[in-house]
């Protein structure tokens, strides 16, 4: 049976918490849903980041925002796509976190907000899986942390298959990416309604 680096070390599944965990909203943007870059799935998966968003505030754990930004006409700080979805609006006292590069901590303070908080445990949910979730899950790991992600927070699109065999659907792309990170990078729970 095939077993993970994490489990081929002896770590058990620690899934973070609300206390002890950062919850880290990665691009949850309006480019993903009504602008120029609608994924598969984005609909289903706001709805979980608004149970962990909601039970973040409950918990009064820290909540930290991303926002990608370009000067293209995607995410473009003037345009709608770069607006944050309704039902996730920051509220005061969360942090935003701009960003122009799919890891999140490049070129931002990003770690120095998440030092701030003492907290080692990220909860990591947004878009796209296997773009900016990904690249700023493995920079986590470099920075000291370790993630848990909710399955149904996450979501991303279908792309071409680079051996030039068809296309790669966005469910395949999801199970693969959160399969990868799963080895070394994080702890994946099916459901946000899981995360205590």
């Amino acid at each position: 049976m095939a077993m993970t680096m994490l489990q081929m070390a002896g770590t058990a599944p620690t899934p973070a918490t609300m206390a002890d965990g950062v919850l880290l909203i990665i691009d949850a943007q309006r480019e993903y849903t009504d602008g120029m870059l609608p994924l598969t799935g984005v609909g289903p998966a706001i709805e979980a980041l608004a149970v962990l968003l909601d039970k973040a505030r409950r918990a009064r754990a820290p909540v930290v925002h991303v926002r990608h930004q370009s000067k293209g006409q995607a995410f473009h700080p003037w345009l709608t796509g770069h607006e944050i979805v309704a039902g996730l609006t920051p509220r005061d006292g969360e942090t935003i976190i701009d960003k122009s590069l799919p890891n999140a901590f490049a070129g931002t303070e990003l770690a120095r907000h998440l030092a701030a908080s003492g907290r080692k445990n990220l909860i990591v949910g947004g878009f796209m899986t296997h773009m900016c979730v990904s690249a700023t899950v493995r920079s986590a790991t470099d920075h000291g942390f370790m993630s848990t992600i909710a399955a149904d927070t996450v979501a991303t699109r279908d792309l071409p298959d680079a051996t030039g065999n068809g296309m790669v659907t966005a469910e395949a792309i999801n199970r693969i990416t959160l399969a990868a990170l799963s080895d070394r990078f994080a702890w994946i729970v099916p459901k946000a309604s899981g995360i205590a």
